[in-house]
C-alpha cells in the first residue's frame, strides 16, 4: 500500500513542496513514481517522514538531519530513544494541564484552593532526598532557598535554558559527533557553567570537587533513565557522560 504525495501532505501536516524538496536533496525518496510523475509513498518511506519530523522539532537542519538518518540506521532503536523522552515530556505536561485546569475551576467554584495541587508538574523537589544523601542537606537548602526567592519571570527563563541546553545535547548526540569535539565541549561548558549558577552544588562552593561532581552526575544521568530521558534515552545520556568526563579532565 501506497500514498500520494498529496495524501501525505494532508496527513503530515506539511506540503507537497516540502516533500518535493526533500527528494530533490535525497533527504526523503518516494517508493515510486506514477506514469503521470506523482510521487508515491509506502510505510518505510512514512517512517523515514516521522524521523525527519520529529528531529526537525528538536531544532536540527536538514543536513544535520540527512547526517543523523545516515549514522543511525537502526529505525527501532532510534525512534524507541525518541519514545522515552516525549513520554517524559508528556508526563510533564499531562500534570501541569491537570494543576492549571483545576485551579481554573477552583476559581469558577468555590475559591478553596488546595496548594498541594496547584503545583504538580512544576515540583522541583521531586529529588530532594536524592539530593541531600548525595552531597548534604545544606545543599538542598541552599538551592531550595535559591529556587524559591526567583520571581516567576526568572524561573521561568532558568527553564526555558535547562530545556535548551537539555535539547541541545540531544542534537549533538544524534548528529554523531564526537564527545571530544568542539561542539560537544562548547555544551560541556556551558553545562558546567549552568551547574556553577545553582546555590549548594560542589560548582558553586569554593573548595569543592568539581571535577568529582561533574564525572558523577554524568554517571547518573546515564544509571537513572528519568534523568537519561531528558537526553534521548540511554545513548544520549551516555554521549553527554563522555563529553562531561573529556571537559573534566581537561579543564576542572
Amino acid at each position: 500500500m501506497d500514498w500520494s504525495i498529496q495524501e501525505i501532505a494532508k496527513i503530515a501536516g506539511t506540503t507537497s513542496r516540502t516533500l518535493r524538496h526533500y527528494d530533490d536533496i535525497g533527504l526523503l525518496k518516494p517508493s515510486r513514481t506514477g506514469h503521470n510523475g506523482y510521487r508515491y509513498y509506502d510505510g518505510p518511506a512514512l517512517v523515514q517522514l516521522q524521523r525527519i519530523l520529529l528531529l526537525r522539532e528538536l531544532g536540527l537542519g536538514l543536513p544535520a538531519i540527512a547526517d543523523v538518518l545516515d549514522r543511525e540506521t537502526d529505525t527501532v532503536k532510534a525512534l524507541s530513544s525518541h519514545l522515552e523522552w516525549l513520554a517524559q515530556e508528556q508526563d510533564r505536561l499531562t500534570r501541569q494541564i491537570a494543576s492549571v485546569r483545576q485551579t481554573i475551576d477552583t476559581m469558577k467554584g468555590d475559591g478553596k484552593y488546595m496548594a498541594q495541587n496547584m503545583f504538580d508538574g512544576f515540583d522541583h523537589t521531586q529529588y530532594k532526598d536524592e539530593v541531600e544523601e548525595r552531597w548534604g542537606k545544606d545543599a538542598y537548602a541552599a538551592s531550595d532557598s535559591w529556587w524559591r526567592g526567583m520571581s516567576a519571570e526568572k524561573k521561568q527563563q532558568w527553564k526555558d535554558r535547562v530545556q535548551k541546553l537539555g535539547t541541545d545535547w540531544i542534537v549533538a548526540a544524534q548528529s554523531g559527533v564526537s564527545p571530544d569535539s568542539a561542539e560537544a565541549q562548547d555544551l560541556a561548558q556551558r553545562h558546567v557553567e549552568w551547574l556553577r549558577g545553582i546555590p549548594g552544588t560542589p560548582t558553586a562552593v569554593p573548595g569543592g570537587d568539581i571535577k568529582g561532581y561533574v564525572t558523577g552526575l554524568g554517571e547518573m544521568y546515564v544509571a537513572d533513565p528519568r534523568f537519561a530521558a531528558n537526553y534521548g534515552g540511554e545513548p544520549g545520556a551516555a554521549f553527554v557522560r563522555d563529553a562531561l568526563r573529556v571537559y573534566a579532565e581537561k579543564y576542572l
